[in-house]
């Protein structure tokens, strides 16, 4: 049953500053708002603040003292440690304030909803008599692993090594040891420990993940028994959420005439999303990929996603010339526009999981190359379980001229296509009235006291 709208006071959220992680917990403010009447504050680092303030939302920003170094880094892992350290004084201030100046017309504070890789939000909440709800922006499937790292590490399993890499995870079936975030990271000792506190829910009385029963089901009943509080599916949240403009990068609307211009299914979008980057090589196998493929793409080159060079100044001699009027390339897409426009036929992807949520959402089948992180779990359960995605496993011309055309225009990338339209049946029907994602919405809603 739904409380009545404006009763509940005002609802903070606490953002990831980065791309793939800050989308989601905005569509799931904006979903609270448009359907409940919650007032939303969103109190965000210095660091990746962003352009873009969309209303009804009001954002604060907060010191995060991270140094221009942390910042050219580009080393995720330090950057999220050095937060959690450095925002936990500035965050008790801006929260503290919040519930001083709740009166009047200004809502009170009745939850602070974070998100699970950014723990200080919740012992400031605690400290301050808050209560709290984690967010994630993981499928079930790669948040399940967390607690097993420390068991895989214990038993050996952990550092991967290269002649067991196709070995099965024991106790998390399907994955293989190579499909594990750690596998080949670097580091990975700065990784386990930052998922080990993530872990901890500490004094939280919910766990929301933007994701689906009609794909996670398995796994959230895992999670469920993991943990005393209620785990949440209410995704995928931007089908449900009224559009929000949160890109940090500025998109390029005029690829949508472009697409106009093309045949229904015909287009390949191709785009490594916010933070992943190529080599000179990868580049110039991805651009024979495609031009020997002799299929319409859209190419997404972020500029700096290419080590050194600052946008397509590396393409090979020739390329151009070669694709003619059959290829686009541009800085930055509108994702779920490209995505649900009827020439898109195909995504080529890293495989995060917003990206993977979207595709899916829009029926579009995928290419799969994974980067690092999460990408390897949502691959594996892509083209292994759903079966809706094809994998690209060396980034080498051939392979990708292969991967295109059975995709596009072969027989199995139809058979693809087809399982691809009835996995997003199964997810359209988990946000339709009465489905689990709109039931967990609900219990959500809930479970946010009054003030």
């Amino acid at each position: 049953m739904e409380k009545s709208p404006g009763k509940l006071g005002r609802i903070v959220l606490v953002p990831c500053p980065a791309q793939g992680h800050l989308s989601p917990i905005l569509q799931l403010g904006a979903v609270l708002h448009s359907q409940y009447g919650l007032s939303i504050t969103v109190v965000h680092t210095n660091f990746n603040f962003p352009k873009n303030q969309p209303p009804p939302f009001r954002f604060i920003s907060m010191p995060d003292h991270l140094s221009d170094e942390d910042i050219s880094s580009n080393d995720f892992i330090n950057v999220m440690s050095k937060l959690n350290i450095n925002c936990k004084v500035p965050f008790r201030d801006v929260l503290g304030n919040l519930v001083q100046q709740a009166g009047g017309e200004e809502a009170g504070v009745a939850c602070v909803i974070y998100d699970g890789v950014m723990h200080f939000p919740e012992e400031v909440a605690r400290e301050l008599g808050i209560q709290s709800m984690v967010f994630r922006t993981l499928c079930a499937g790669n948040i399940r692993i967390y607690k097993e790292y420390p068991r895989l590490v214990k038993e050996g399993y952990i550092p991967v090594h290269e002649s067991k890499s196709l070995d099965d995870v024991p106790g998390l079936h399907p994955l293989r040891l190579k499909d594990l975030p750690v596998y080949k990271l670097k580091g990975y000792e700065g990784l386990l420990r930052l998922l080990e506190k993530a872990c901890e829910t500490g004094s939280s009385s919910t766990i929301i993940i933007n994701t689906t029963e009609a794909l996670d089901r398995e796994a959230l009943m895992e999670l469920q028994k993991q943990h005393h509080i209620p785990v949440l599916a209410v995704g995928p949240l931007h089908k449900i959420a009224p559009p929000v403009s949160s890109s940090l990068l500025e998109e390029d609307g005029n690829c949508i005439r472009w697409l106009d211009k093309q045949a229904k299914n015909s287009v390949l979008y191709v785009s490594i999303g916010s933070i992943a980057s190529v080599d000179e090589k990868e580049l110039i196998e991805m651009a024979w990929g495609l031009a020997n493929s002799k299929q319409p793409f859209l190419w997404v080159i972020r500029p700096g996603s290419v080590c050194g060079s600052e946008w397509t100044e590396l393409l090979p001699e020739g390329f151009n010339e070669s694709i003619r009027e059959r290829g686009l390339i541009i800085k930055w897409a509108p994702q779920k526009e490209v995505l649900a426009h009827e020439s898109t036929g195909g995504f080529w992807s890293h495989c995060g999981w917003n990206s993977t949520l979207e595709s899916i959402s829009e029926g579009v089948p995928m290419i799969c190359t994974p980067s690092f992180g999460d990408q390897r779990v949502n691959t594996r359960y892509l083209c292994h379980v759903w079966k809706v995605g094809i994998v690209v496993e060396n980034m080498e011309r051939k392979e990708i001229d292969k991967a295109v055309r059975k995709l596009m225009v072969g027989e199995e990338g139809e058979m693809v296509r087809q399982r691809m339209m009835e996995l997003k049946t199964r997810v359209d029907c988990s946000i339709k009235e009465g489905g689990s994602s709109d039931n967990s919405l609900h219990e959500l809603v809930n479970l946010i006291p009054s003030v």
